[in-house]
């Protein structure tokens, strides 16, 4: 998952090692870019990780026409902090990809 991201920043705890939240972004490179994945450990939670986190990639990103993030409407706000804004989108869950069971018929 990490390896098939445009880019992808990791946090580490300096003490144990332990990897405490990640990012990736997915792009064509040039002009648009998604972000799937923030990931920080609860316990790591509240303390500016994520927000370093999307920075981060933001940077690594440099200028693209658009960055586009899709959440749940409870951590809208960290990310309209962070400069992004709602948008109206639709999107497609199939959990059971997440198992590796096939796909029902539709």
């Amino acid at each position: 998952m990490l390896r098939g991201a445009e880019v992808a920043v990791v946090a580490v705890d300096g003490d144990s090692g332990a990897v405490v939240g990640y990012i990736t972004a997915i792009g064509d490179g040039v002009l648009t870019a998604s972000i799937p994945l923030l990931e920080v450990l609860p316990a790591w939670q509240g303390r500016g990780i994520g927000s370093e986190l999307v920075r981060r990639v933001l940077t690594e990103l440099g200028p693209r026409y658009m960055v586009d993030i899709v959440c749940d409407d409870d951590i809208v706000s960290f990310y309209e902090r962070l400069g992004f804004s709602p948008y109206q989108a639709m999107i497609r869950r199939d959990r059971q990809a997440l198992t590796g069971e096939p796909q029902a018929a539709r």
